[in-house]
């Protein structure tokens, strides 16, 4: 699954993991606000790892957890949503407005395959000092350089070069930022 191979979600290790995802995420999502320590220690048991201040607001839902790495400074908005059935990895200083989607799952494009029941996953990478817009959606595969804002809406379906600025459907470069 990590390499990006095919691979049966009905398998019974990753059945128990997303299960142990799923109720992290329950436990957390559920957590009156006043709790910081213990949002804090549940997000710390369910992701690969993170910075020493991160915050991300309820609702937040994963597939695995423990293949999110963020970096120092991670802060989301409400209602995130990482599939993470590969490696997503965030820098630091980074930002996710409401409703964001950081997709790494697909399935393949041929019909038969599709139906077998197996699908396969590609990695994303965020760069430093990204943020990302209210209801951006990021694929699979996807790179995303130092600097970049991420309009509201896009769709990133491309990788994204350092200091720029992108928004749309299929996300396109609509200015550049000083580096």
């Amino acid at each position: 699954m990590l390499a990006g191979e095919l691979y049966s979600p009905a398998d019974a290790e990753l059945s128990a993991a997303r299960l142990r995802a799923r109720q992290l995420c329950h436990r957390y999502n559920l957590l009156a606000p006043e709790e910081l320590s213990k949002r804090e220690a549940t997000l710390r048991e369910l992701l690969g790892s993170t910075g020493e201040r991160f915050n991300i607001e309820p609702n937040f839902r994963c597939d695995y957890g423990s293949n999110i790495y963020l970096g120092e400074d991670f802060y989301a908005n409400f209602d995130l949503i990482i599939l993470d059935v590969c490696e997503v990895r965030i820098g630091h200083h980074c930002m996710c407005a409401p409703r964001v989607q950081i997709l790494t799952a697909t399935h393949p494009l041929d019909p038969t395959e599709r139906n077998s029941g197996f699908e396969y996953g590609k990695p994303i990478t965020i760069g430093n000092n990204v943020w990302l817009g209210a209801g951006a959606i990021i694929n699979p595969g996807v790179t995303i350089g130092d600097n970049v804002v991420v309009g509201a809406g896009a769709v990133v379906t491309k990788d994204i070069a350092a200091n720029q600025v992108v928004a749309g459907v299929p996300a396109k470069v609509i200015s550049q930022l000083p580096n």
